[in-house]
């Protein structure tokens, strides 16, 4: 026997992350097997790191008392369904899921597996949890967003070019999340005299028609919605927003530090960090119907000073002053 436990443990360290012959060892049922299905994007490379890293503080070491099952769609909402399937059928005890339109392929893959969400926008809206205090079921986790952020995108969009009466939208109709951040910030753009111009888009072909076409309609300003695959092609996004003179927003810092012009939301890393946190109370017994659902806790606004002189803008000095991190 003392011959035979390094070698598994060795083909367990070099298996864990990627292939399902993890979840078929003979030692995997001693070990925590965690599934993760992720959409990819900054979402996933900003978020993966920290979440390992608060997992061997909770104790866990991979590939001895941890395996991790890692699917990553990188961008591309038509793997969902196959990678989903697959990791019920690896029989891992928690799945922990990135993005809304991967959710809703997990639903329709279980209705008894534990899962819980990294990044997920509305989850209440989207009809995931019954609610954030007794989400039900086998879903619970964090929400990505919180009441109010919709709104303060135009409103902060509107301080940085003032002229905009027309404000372009990226959205994919597919995220049920997108429907409730749309009417937040139609209900914004009244209040404000703005009136939005919504682009349903979706991959990087869809994404490079959308600016030119929201230029034609003499569009002055851009919101692109939180969504694994915008963070997919969050350069070729910051790129045609800058190549059509568009000032635009985002909901994550990673969008201002590829070229964008600022951000607000909350933070990545922190949400994932957080994620790792329920998946370990869901490994030691916890029911996910009994663990209430969590919103960020830290929200960021980060400015990219270089785009806004590209953009010949001036961001008045309250906006200036407001920004948790301005990139020079």
């Amino acid at each position: 026997m003392s011959l035979v436990r390094p070698a598994l443990a060795i083909v367990i360290a070099l298996v864990v992350c990627t292939s399902p012959v993890a979840a078929q060892s003979p030692s995997a049922a001693k070990i925590a097997r965690i599934g993760v299905l992720a959409g990819g994007g900054s979402g996933f490379q900003t978020g993966f790191e920290p979440f390992r890293q608060r997992l061997r503080e909770l104790g866990y070491v991979e590939g001895h008392d941890l395996a991790l099952v890692v699917r990553n769609a990188e961008g591309r909402p038509e793997r969902y369904p196959a990678f989903a399937a697959e990791l019920v059928r690896l029989e891992v005890d928690v799945i922990v899921v990135q993005g809304n339109a991967a959710l809703v392929a997990l639903r329709q893959a279980t209705q008894t597996l534990p899962i819980v969400m990294a990044m997920i926008g509305d989850p209440v809206g989207a009809g995931f949890v019954a609610s954030l205090a007794k989400p039900g079921g086998n879903i619970t986790g964090l929400s990505n967003m919180a009441e109010g952020v919709s709104g303060k995108w135009v409103q902060l969009l509107k301080e940085a070019a003032p002229g905009t009466t027309r404000m372009g939208v990226l959205w994919d109709s597919n995220n049920a999340a997108h429907a409730i951040m749309l009417t937040a910030i139609q209900e914004a753009g009244r209040a404000l005299g703005v009136s939005p111009v919504v682009r349903d888009v979706r991959g990087p072909d869809a994404i490079a028609r959308a600016f030119p076409a929201m230029v034609a309609e003499e569009v002055g300003a851009v919101i692109v919605l939180p969504d694994p695959a915008f963070g997919a092609n969050l350069r070729q996004i910051a790129g045609l927003a800058a190549r059509h003179r568009l000032p635009a927003i985002y909901a994550f810092r990673e969008f201002p530090l590829a070229g964008g012009l600022m951000s607000y939301g909350p933070s990545i890393a922190d949400n994932w960090r957080r994620a790792a946190e329920y998946a370990d109370k869901v490994i030691r017994g916890a029911r996910p119907a009994d663990l209430s659902v969590g919103q960020p806790r830290e929200f960021e606004l980060v400015i990219n000073r270089k785009t806004e002189a590209a953009l010949e803008l001036t961001l008045p000095p309250s906006l200036l002053l407001r920004a948790d991190e301005i990139l020079q």
